[in-house]
């Protein structure tokens, strides 16, 4: 049923008023798999490091599609074409390009479901509104997966300068107070114009985008990749692995119907079928949390504990090399815990384990961001650039952490 479009803006504290500019962005915005994002966290556990981070993927889907809004305007100012079905299709893969998001966001990907992308649920949904619209998500979808044939409409979407990534820079930046994460997000889509079909930046904003790249860099191992982030989210994709071997074993846990199926079954992209999304469209933090405060009080001393440090902030603590961990130090920490509270290996391996992250911030391989000089000739940002430290970010950056209980749980 189509509904009435009363509601026309959004009152965002990073842009101010946002408008909704069509009768079928705002009936996307009032279905319910869309309004679930507003209980999705848009950075995961972060928030028990920086206080304030608190806000949603509903936030940022707004502030993206409003970004994109102001994107489309420029470039028709410029005397780029942009039909209205092609302006519906960018506006619309903008807004829905994070609704396959799980609770916690990415921390979902290696629990719930097995190794199945928020990507490839996002498309899934996009697909079901799709139907439901007749046809009118087409050229979204299209836009969405990468195959538009205008391929500057697919960049601004999905590349190393694209909407998505302008707003969660900026919004993050301001929820979590780190400064130096804060973008000009305003002269770099002023800037923005397409050359060959390809989307380019003119070379007067070329310090807005190396100012972009760094504070990309700044955010990612000061906020996206800080070591306590880190430890929270590891320990939810513990728990949320141990409920489930419990389960498997015949254990009993109290959790909501729809996070009840996705612990009894395995789920990947081959059975992940329209029942399995209806029911991931029902979870959200709230199941997370509620399962979580429940299971601190279970019997099983791996479960109970993990949620204990998780509900209560007493994380394990974490350490952060540029070198491998060693296999000595590992043991040290390994066998310590293990005799200590006499735990079997793989009940010791929940609370003391090692990995690695990686980040690289910016990629001269592939979707590069180009400048376009006065002169008509378009050149790859880290050469047009006279920052040598541009060239420095395009190399993948990888710290090694092991993590361990502190002296006593």
């Amino acid at each position: 049923m189509i509904k009435s479009n009363k509601l026309k803006i959004f009152n965002d504290p990073i842009y101010g008023f946002i408008s909704i500019p069509n009768l079928l962005i705002f009936n996307l915005i009032a279905e319910p798999c869309f309004q679930r994002l507003r209980r999705i966290s848009q950075m995961g556990m972060t928030y028990l490091v920086y206080p304030g981070a608190h806000h949603t993927r509903f936030h940022h889907a707004l502030g993206s599609m409003h970004l994109m809004q102001h994107a489309i305007q420029v470039l028709r100012l410029k005397s780029i074409q942009i039909s209205q079905e092609e302006e519906e299709g960018l506006l619309c893969a903008i807004l829905l390009h994070d609704i396959g998001h799980g609770p916690f966001s990415h921390a979902m990907e290696h629990s719930i479901v097995d190794e199945v992308s928020h990507e490839h649920i996002s498309l899934l949904f996009m697909e079901q509104l799709n139907e439901k619209y007749e046809g009118r998500l087409a050229t979204a979808i299209s836009i969405f997966k990468g195959l538009h044939p205008r391929k500057f409409l697919n960049q601004l979407v999905s590349s190393q300068l694209d909407m998505d990534r302008m707003d969660y820079l900026k919004r993050d930046s301001f929820y979590t107070g780190v400064a130096e994460g804060n973008i000009n997000s305003e002269r770099l889509l002023t800037m923005l114009n397409v050359l060959d079909d390809k989307l380019v930046v003119e070379e007067k904003a070329i310090y807005s985008v190396e100012k972009f790249l760094m504070a990309r860099r700044f955010m990612y191992w000061q906020v996206y990749l800080h070591k306590t982030g880190l430890v929270a989210e590891q320990l939810l994709i513990k728990i949320l692995k141990r409920a489930k071997e419990l389960i498997g074993q015949g254990r009993q846990l109290s959790c909501s119907n729809a996070l009840r199926f996705f612990m009894d079954n395995k789920i990947n992209k081959d059975n992940f079928r329209n029942d399995t999304l209806d029911l991931f469209a029902r979870l959200d933090d709230v199941d997370i949390l509620s399962a979580i405060k429940s299971w601190q009080d279970h019997d099983d001393f791996v479960l109970s504990h993990l949620c204990a440090m998780v509900i209560n902030r007493r994380l394990l603590h974490i350490k952060l090399k540029n070198n491998p961990i060693s296999e000595m130090k590992f043991n040290k920490h390994f066998m310590a815990f293990k005799n200590q509270y006499n735990l079997s290996d793989k009940e010791t391996s929940y609370f003391v384990f090692s990995g690695e992250i990686m980040n690289r911030a910016y990629n001269t391989e592939c979707q590069n961001i180009n400048i376009l000089r006065s002169n008509s000739k378009v050149v790859d940002v880290a050469k047009a650039s006279d920052q040598l430290n541009l060239k420095a970010l395009s190399k993948t950056v990888t710290k090694y952490y092991i993590c361990y209980p502190k002296a006593s749980i």
